[in-house]
């Protein structure tokens, strides 16, 4: 499975590298100014912390809401199918969307039925919730189930492979099409730093396998969430 996956990108890797190593301290950048760094540099700023999941429900993240724009009728998940669109579908009333098309970067499928389709959360909110989340207000878990303002947290994907995904972090569960794994472990990464979030032992294991292997030349951009 994943883990065996894992280790034949990379198990030298894991022998070589501390998965607690520390990293110099660094002053942590202002809400609203984007941090350009390598994939592997990135990895190292998030803090290895033991997930704490009691409590969780997703209730918790109130969503879908009114969206990035309450006047054009449409909730964040129909937002976000419009601004992924490969082809832009036909809006009718009450934002229904018929047409259009779409590809699901997880499993390379080209997808034409909006209702096949999932908005997932790059990082799921039984993990967001575990990594630091359950400490929140309910107006930033709000904010963070609806995020608009990076597109690493959001993301438009086949409905099936969502359902594979389902809570996994990344030492459980990488998308199908090997070409998406940098891209996925990127975004997984962003999304953790932009919105301060944690990871544990096997997570980040994973994460330093892609980093200083395969993905070693990815560059990687975020901005921290106000």
């Amino acid at each position: 499975m994943i883990r065996n996956l894992l280790r034949s990108f990379g198990a030298l890797t894991l022998a070589l590298v501390p998965v607690l190593a520390s990293t110099p301290a660094q002053a942590a950048p202002a809400p609203g100014a984007a941090v350009v760094t390598t994939l592997a540099d990135a990895v190292g700023l998030v803090k290895v912390v033991e997930e704490k999941s009691t409590g969780y429900a997703r209730s918790h993240f109130k969503h879908w809401n009114e969206g990035a724009l309450p006047s054009d009728g449409c909730d964040t998940r129909d937002e976000v199918l419009l601004a992924e669109a490969v082809k832009a579908p036909t809006v009718g009333a009450g934002c229904k969307l018929t047409g259009g098309t779409w590809q699901s970067y997880y499993d390379g499928q080209e997808v034409a039925d909006s209702g096949a389709l999932a908005v997932t959360h790059t990082v799921p909110l039984a993990e967001a919730w575990a990594s630091g989340a359950s400490g929140w207000s309910a107006a930033r878990r709000e904010a963070y189930a609806n995020d608009q303002g990076a597109s690493a947290s959001l993301v438009v994907v086949t409905a099936r492979v969502n359902r594979q995904k389902a809570e996994q972090d990344p030492a459980e569960w990488i998308p199908p099409v090997p070409e998406s794994h940098c891209r996925y472990v990127g975004e997984w990464v962003t999304a953790k730093l932009r919105w301060q979030l944690t990871a544990d032992n096997p997570e980040m294991e994973a994460l330093k396998v892609f980093a200083e292997g395969p993905c070693e030349d990815a560059i990687v951009q975020y901005t921290p969430a106000s």
